[in-house]
């Protein structure tokens, strides 16, 4: 059995689902799966689907050959196919902090996480026992201010020799350079430790707590060259009080931010989110 996801996003008009189920009847699918979205305001129509082929002779390369020249390019299509046979590769960039790391890997031991991780970065080697406790490649790679451009080289150089299909920021504390978001556009997932965009800056915890907020959050977002302003996948809050302390807080974030970024990875690992205009089409 051969199953397949499908994202398509085009100017809106009559017609698109029934065209498009009809093609996929005509190649004996089995649709499991459609959702679709329209916005108004653009004009924009949006669709996710999932279909399953039983029939031996299916070829994927073959059906997205097929879709490209019979759909995609009669309706001008945004579009993308994805076979459930390839999971996705994840490459971990990880700095000082843990606990993150600890939630992700956790998760992909117990097969939570539909993705392989060849391997994981860190410009510190403070985490490394915990990759060599999970049994995952551990990269050091120093980051400075006259080291930037020889760290990126590295990293592209792994990344690129690892196929990697997406990067997971797992408080990366470094900017990431241009050259790496461009080459992964919307394939790299940060998490902010706060509700973006309110409380950005070295210490929002401190600054939530002299306003003294009522709720705090955290933000997981596809990272773009514009600092913290990508389109943002998933966000979390919960309800603090005039009784927590700074550490209260803190701690209560760090548990938003682990559970914010496993719902990001799960989300695009899964082919759910879109991308449009610097915001996301979230499929259930």
């Amino acid at each position: 059995m051969n199953k397949i996801t499908l994202l398509v996003h085009c100017k809106d008009r009559s017609n698109i689902i029934a065209t498009v189920t009809n093609f996929i009847a005509k190649n004996e699918g089995n649709i499991v799966y459609l959702d679709q979205h329209v916005d108004r305001d653009q004009n924009v129509f949006f669709m996710r689907l999932e279909a399953e082929f039983f029939h031996d002779s299916f070829s994927t390369e073959s059906f997205k050959e097929d879709f490209k020249t019979n759909l995609a390019e009669v309706f001008e299509m945004k579009w993308r196919i994805y076979s459930s046979h390839k999971k996705p590769k994840m490459a971990l960039f990880i700095s000082k902090y843990d606990h993150c790391l600890y939630d992700l890997l956790g998760r992909y031991n117990s097969g939570e996480l539909n993705l392989e991780i060849p391997f994981i970065i860190s410009n510190h080697l403070d985490l490394k026992p915990i990759a060599d406790s999970f049994k995952i490649p551990f990269y050091h790679v120093p980051v400075t201010k006259d080291t930037k451009p020889e760290a990126e080289k590295a990293q592209l150089e792994l990344l690129e020799k690892f196929e990697i299909d997406f990067i997971v920021l797992a408080r990366y504390m470094q900017i990431i350079s241009p050259k790496l978001i461009e080459k992964y556009q919307n394939k790299i997932i940060n998490i902010h430790h706060s509700f973006l965009p309110a409380f950005v800056g070295a210490k929002p915890y401190h600054s939530a707590f002299k306003r003294g907020v009522k709720i705090i959050g955290a933000t997981s977002h596809y990272v773009t060259e514009e600092l913290d302003a990508g389109p943002i996948i998933d966000q979390g809050v919960t309800r603090v009080s005039h009784t927590h302390s700074i550490e209260d807080l803190i701690a209560k974030g760090r548990d938003l931010e682990k559970i914010v970024l496993a719902n990001a990875v799960k989300l695009h690992t899964n082919r759910k989110v879109m991308v449009y205009n610097n915001k996301t089409v979230i499929f259930s």
